[in-house]
């Protein structure tokens, strides 16, 4: 099944192969389980870089937009603001169909067309959390069906906010809501499989333009001993993540996550859980007690949802988890749209 490579691979094959970074002491945060971003000391000595990578491999429609807020969610709740972008763009030539089978136009006439509308998402999405796009690469891939997209993201801070900073004592919040990703994905993706109401789908679908947390992140950093950004896996995957990389566990009830309508609706039809597909536009902080109230007050006078989820416990020498209505998860947790776009494939 396609999806994140497994925590223990990646300890066994990847956080152990750095380069020069076990010695390089401007690294302050590397790759490890559940981070956002990597940080890098300045050389003389102002402030921190923070970077992130990220793909978008399996969305079909708005990957630019995607692209940018994917990647700069990352640095954005690292406590950076998103200044620089590098996007590399691999485009579907027309042997797979690209170029509505007119043979002779090749990959330029379709390809030209899909790199207008991503060159325009992203510049767009870029112009609107305020990165600049400094650099990448485009090509033509025979073997690919729909574009795939990976782009790096930099800022600069003077406080890095880890995933791994979460105490025991702090609350858990959450803005926006769960799904929220993931809702837009199966309006465009799936809309017309399910048997839901037109105007639900067009509603999840509005979604996309939500998927960027930069500005609450401006000011839950303020506050948070820790943030993440949701991906795939959803807040479930989110909240566990948190939970490994601080060595804690989160206790979480479910009824306290806010869903919205149309990502309930969505999600009853294609019999996933909202709590488990992606959930880019949400953002996952820890907060000490004292200062939950005022966090949630700044987020709601800047007009952002959000609610106080759950709490962080000490794991008491046991594995970190994720506590979720008295269920123990300690597992990766697999995202529950996968599974659909297997189906799709295989019926196509």
């Amino acid at each position: 099944m396609p999806g994140k490579v497994s925590p223990d691979d990646l300890l066994t094959h990847v956080f152990e192969r750095t380069g020069a970074a076990e010695s390089d002491e401007t690294v302050v945060q590397g790759p490890a389980d559940g981070e956002d971003a990597a940080a890098i000391d300045w050389p003389d000595g102002e402030g921190t870089l923070v970077v992130s990578s990220d793909p978008i491999s399996l969305a079909a429609e708005g990957v630019g937009e995607l692209g940018v807020y994917v990647a700069t969610n990352d640095v954005a709740v690292s406590g950076a603001d998103p200044r620089w972008l590098t996007a590399v763009v691999l485009l579907p030539s027309a042997d797979n169909g690209a170029a509505d089978g007119d043979d002779t136009a090749g990959s330029t006439d379709s390809g030209r067309s899909l790199l207008e509308e991503i060159s325009h998402d992203l510049d767009a999405a870029a112009r609107e959390v305020g990165a600049s796009i400094v650099g990448g690469h485009s090509e033509y891939v025979d073997q690919l069906e729909r574009p795939l997209l990976s782009l790096t993201a930099m800022g600069a801070t003077d406080r890095f906010v880890p995933t791994g900073g979460a105490a025991p004592g702090d609350a858990v919040i959450l803005t926006k809501a769960a799904g929220i990703e993931g809702s837009a994905i199966l309006a465009a993706d799936f809309g017309d499989e399910l048997d839901i109401d037109p105007e639900v789908r067009e509603r999840a679908e509005a979604f996309l333009d939500e998927i960027s947390v930069v500005s609450e992140a401006r000011i839950v950093r303020e506050y948070a001993t820790a943030m993440h950004d949701p991906t795939e896996g959803g807040v479930a995957a989110g909240l566990l993540e948190v939970a490994r990389a601080s060595s804690v566990r989160l206790t979480v009830d479910r009824d306290a996550v806010p869903i919205r309508e149309a990502t309930a609706t969505l999600c009853e039809a294609a019999g996933v859980d909202p709590l488990r597909i992606f959930g880019s536009g949400a953002l996952l902080a820890t907060v000490p007690a004292d200062a939950v109230d005022d966090c949630l007050a700044a987020l709601a006078d800047a007009g952002l949802a959000a609610a106080e989820i759950g709490t962080v416990r000490d794991c008491d020498g046991s594995d970190p988890e994720l506590g979720l209505d008295g269920e123990s998860i300690t597992d990766p947790i697999a995202d529950d749209l996968y599974p659909l776009w297997e189906r799709a494939d295989s019926e196509a």
